[in-house]
């Protein structure tokens, strides 16, 4: 691409702050010299690598690529036979150990990663010449002792030389030549020790003189006895000095064995610190995937320019290649025309560069074989160009190579000259264009483009946005209907005098008066037409939202009636069971006293007994299967008083009234165990509640008080059971019989009311549930229903 083209359209801005994010040099060059994909399919991989780079970042939890120093050529110079230094040979390991790290990390994200994976498939690693650099080199300048046997005796002999000779000096220091020596120390001089003898008493210290201070008062003399030791010490010193040579050679020749293997890892990493920078930039944008067309459409929702701050910037939409393939953009100065041209063609690079753009999902952008612009004055006083010579060049050359895989960007096309002869050289060079079958945008502020726009197929007028009662612009793009340019109007705003601005009035031809008339009348027509459109929609959303809510109202009534009916028809099979089972124990039992061969008085007593029961059974049987459970209504608030049986939807069970707040809407409910506080509104009359007799506050009592009685039992197959204060014996014994009757009752969920306390008593019950043949499962209680103080238990 044209190095002009990403100047104008600040790609390359672009991508210094993309390479910001990058871990490593080379993938810093590497972007600043970043190219956009000519082909869809390599841009849509790119766009791809960089969605799977995001999600492994910031979803998945991948690590970076680790950093390693610049290796420069140590490779090939390795690989060539030539010895590494320390330094090299550590920024080596840190490319051996950057390698491993990195596959590691990508393979451990599974599938779904398939670009990364195949970066990393290709990389090599050798984890055991990384560890043994690391053990041998301490940093770029010392080896190891422990880097071999040899080095390790060696540098111990040096050691203790070293000491040796320190000591037999010491002794000369403290001895009787003390009082020749400048100063109570021992030196060195050519990586030999010496002693810092007086000029004067040079004669009296026996050894070779290797030096003398620059005011020759002090000359630096070796000793006689310990000249064996200092040729000693230098010879130590060339073995190890041959030691660690071998070492580093032995070292750099593993390196340059892998030297394919390691320039690979390099171009890998590269690639795969690539794509985690164009992740980072991103998700910090807030950018978006664009979707890419084959067909040269581009559709920008809500795009902003990425240089812009995000807090301020007015997001601007646009559509082009579907309905129309260029855009002739109108409108105020200072409006936006160009940062919207710039953003357009700027987006399409960075799709094209594998980068996600600064817009709303649903962007749709083209990958286009050239990009060509126009923007911003380029005269040149060395080339002898004025600005209008200067934009002729490049109107010139685009009109020389644009085809139909062109983006075209051109901003005040004409200007700089007569406008007469300018917006009829810029009609026909967009005749041009359209003919070539490129795509673009151009700005303009010429009457007679606006005028062709109207009349030419292929090209549509569009305006950005400008409030006539501030006098400001709105930095929207409208499509549809060109724009007023309102230089006299800004101009006033800006503080120009109002009799130059009554002059410049009249100086305009009374057909370029009328045209912009309409043209801001119609602005004008269209802003407040498109801002009832917005509140039309505001409201279809806002009854939508009320209209959903309704049905979901709906739904869940017919859900909970659903449910009342299904407990009172358990509750009836529950009864029916019940008195039938009875009737049969209490037939069973009879039969046995018929069998008597000679029956007592007692046996005679007993079998009226039980044959009232029978007939007492029957009665309530027969009430209790004749009797339609009332419907559950809504309470009347007013009539709500404490002691009166109701009905508690959220709750699912019966409850009796404690106590009444009438300047709360509120009733104390006890359901069970559980206390609640619920609005009266919310309450439901109970099945077994009975009806108050008229004007008087007392409940009538029930005509058939025996049925009642009988009935009364039965409670206890109700939704809940409390057990608190029993063992977990006594508990697993009430549990047990609980569950019989409520799965006799067909009940589908019910809860054991254990309380918290030291949790013995909740873990006993439990545990007896997990093998009971009624319970299909069990969870704790949430908030509302006792939280951990209570089981739930589902029934099979």
């Amino acid at each position: 691409m044209d190095g002009v083209v990403s100047e104008k359209l600040e790609l390359n801005k672009i991508l210094a702050a993309v390479s910001a994010g990058a871990v490593l040099e080379r993938t810093k060059q590497a972007l600043m010299a970043l190219q956009p994909a000519a082909e869809p399919e390599e841009a849509e991989r790119l766009l791809a690598l960089t969605e799977e780079a995001q999600t492994a970042l910031y979803t998945a939890g991948c690590g970076r690529v680790e950093a390693y120093p610049p290796l420069g050529d140590s490779l090939e110079r390795a690989a060539k036979g030539a010895p590494l230094s320390c330094g090299e040979l550590l920024a080596a390991a840190a490319l051996l150990r950057s390698a491993r790290t990195a596959y590691g990390g990508v393979q451990a994200l599974g599938e779904g990663f398939p670009l990364l994976a195949d970066i990393v498939r290709g990389l090599r690693f050798d984890a055991v010449l990384e560890e043994e650099i690391g053990a041998c080199i301490l940093s770029e300048e010392e080896v190891s002792d422990r880097a071999s046997a040899e080095l390790y005796r060696i540098r111990s002999n040096i050691r203790s030389l070293n000491e040796r000779i320190r000591a037999r000096l010491s002794e000369a220091v403290s001895g009787s030549e003390a009082k020749y020596l400048r100063e109570g120390i021992v030196t060195m001089r050519d990586n030999r020790y010496v002693l810092p003898v007086r000029a004067e008493y040079k004669a009296k210290v026996r050894g070779f003189v290797h030096d003398r201070s620059a005011s020759g008062a002090t000359f630096f003399i070796e000793p006689e006895y310990i000249l064996e030791m200092n040729n000693e010490l230098r010879e130590l010193a060339a073995v190890e000095r041959e030691e660690v040579e071998r070492i580093l050679a032995q070292l750099s020749r593993r390196v340059g064995a892998l030297y394919e293997e390691l320039s690979e890892d390099v171009s890998r990493l590269v690639a795969l610190d690539t794509a985690f920078a164009k992740a980072e930039f991103g998700y910090r944008g807030n950018c978006v995937r664009p979707v890419l067309s084959r067909s040269g459409e581009i559709a920008v929702v809500k795009g902003r320019h990425p240089l812009l701050d995000p807090r301020t910037a007015v997001p601007v939409s646009l559509s082009l290649g579907k309905t129309c393939r260029f855009l002739l953009v109108s409108g105020p100065n200072t409006g936006g025309k160009t940062v919207t041209l710039k953003m357009c063609g700027l987006f399409c690079l960075m799709a094209a560069c594998g980068l996600f753009v600064p817009a709303a999902e649903g962007t749709v952008l083209s990958v286009f074989s050239k990009v060509f612009c126009d923007i911003g004055d380029a005269q040149s006083i060395e080339e002898d160009l004025s600005t209008f010579s200067s934009h002729i060049k490049n109107v010139i050359r685009i009109t020389q190579q644009a085809d139909e895989g062109s983006l075209v960007l051109i901003d005040e096309l004409g200007g700089g000259t007569d406008p007469e002869e300018g917006q009829a050289l810029a009609g026909a060079v967009l005749s041009y264009l359209l003919s070539r079958g490129c795509r673009g945008i151009v700005t303009t502020h010429y009457t007679a483009l606006k005028e062709f726009a109207y009349a030419e197929e292929g090209i549509e007028n569009a305006s950005m946005e400008f409030d006539q009662n501030t006098l400001r612009p709105l930095y929207r793009l409208k499509a549809g209907v060109p724009g007023s340019s309102n230089a006299i109007a800004i101009s006033r705003r800006l503080g120009l005098a109002e009799e130059i601005l009554q002059r410049a009035v009249l100086n305009l031809s009374e057909g370029g008066r009328k045209f912009e008339n309409v043209l801001r009348a119609a602005e004008s027509s269209r802003i407040e037409a498109d801002a009832a459109k917005a509140e039309a929609e505001r409201l279809r959303a806002e009854w939508s939202k009320k209209l959903a809510e309704t049905e979901a109202e709906r739904s869940r009534l017919a859900a909970e009636r659903e449910k009342v009916a299904r407990m009172a028809r358990a509750e009836t099979r529950r009864a029916v069971n019940e008195r039938a089972a009875r009737a049969e124990e209490l037939l069973a039992e009879m039969e046995k006293l018929a069998k008597l061969q000679e029956p007592t008085q007692a046996d005679l007593i007993r079998a009226r007994t039980l044959k009232n029961k029978i007939e007492d059974t029957a009665y309530a049987l027969e009430a209790e299967e004749t009797a339609a459970p009332r419907a559950r209504v809504p309470v009347d608030p007013a009539a709500v008083r404490a002691g009166d049986r109701v009905f508690v939807p959220a709750f699912g069970d019966e409850g009796t009234v404690l106590s009444v707040n009438a300047r709360k809407g509120e009733a104390a409910v006890q359901c069970g165990g559980m206390r609640m506080n619920v609005k009266l509104g919310s309450l439901l009359t109970a099945q077994s509640a009975e009806p108050r007799a008229a004007g008087s506050g007392e409940k009538q009592k029930p005509a058939q008080v025996q049925v009642v009685r009988r009935v009364a039992p039965a409670a206890e197959a109700k939704t809940e059971l409390n057990v608190i204060g029993c063992t977990v014996l006594e508990a697993v014994q009430e549990v047990d019989a609980f569950l019989d009757r409520a799965a006799l009752a067909g009940l589908e969920e019910v809860r054991i009311i254990h309380g918290m306390g030291t949790g013995r008593l909740r873990e006993g019950i439990r545990r007896h549930l997990r093998g009971h043949p009624h319970a299909a499962s069990f969870r704790g209680g949430v908030y509302g229903e006792g939280e951990s103080g209570v089981t739930v238990v589902t029934l099979k």
